[in-house]
């Protein structure tokens, strides 16, 4: 297999992105493997990881703000309660969606011991917890 970068489609690569994938996915289906831009490829199925591991730690950030909103707001609960369920609600199906992928569940349930202390840290600093007595 070559590994060597094709200047033509490097070329490409930077020109006209969709062309590059277009031009890169007949070679794939034709096995047409030296024909192929391989630093660019590698580098965008690596993006496409990193983008949906992303998606999971947006969606579980966005999900434990909007659940800890909800659930200690009391201030601005009966103006904005509905608003709230209705975003928890979609972050959940967002993240079920994701969890199509058993890898992404599982990352998902490594990010949460991550990101959870980071969305309680905020709420303390911003002061949204009741005063403890």
């Amino acid at each position: 297999m070559a590994t060597q970068l094709n200047p033509e489609m490097a070329k490409l690569y930077q020109e006209d992105f969709m062309l590059w994938v277009d031009e890169t996915v007949k070679r794939l289906k034709q096995r047409d493997l030296n024909g192929l831009d391989w630093e660019h490829l590698i580098e965008e199925i690596e993006g496409l990881g990193s983008e949906q591991r992303h998606k999971v730690d947006s969606y579980l950030l966005q999900l434990l703000v909007h659940l800890l909103l909800y659930r200690y707001w009391e201030s601005e609960k009966a103006d904005c309660a509905k608003g709230w369920q209705n975003e928890i609600a979609n972050f959940r199906i967002q993240l079920e969606i994701l969890f199509d992928s058993q890898t992404l569940q599982n990352y998902f349930l490594e990010r949460v011991d991550y990101i959870y202390p980071k969305v309680l840290n905020k709420f303390w600093i911003l002061n949204f917890f009741p005063k403890i007595k």
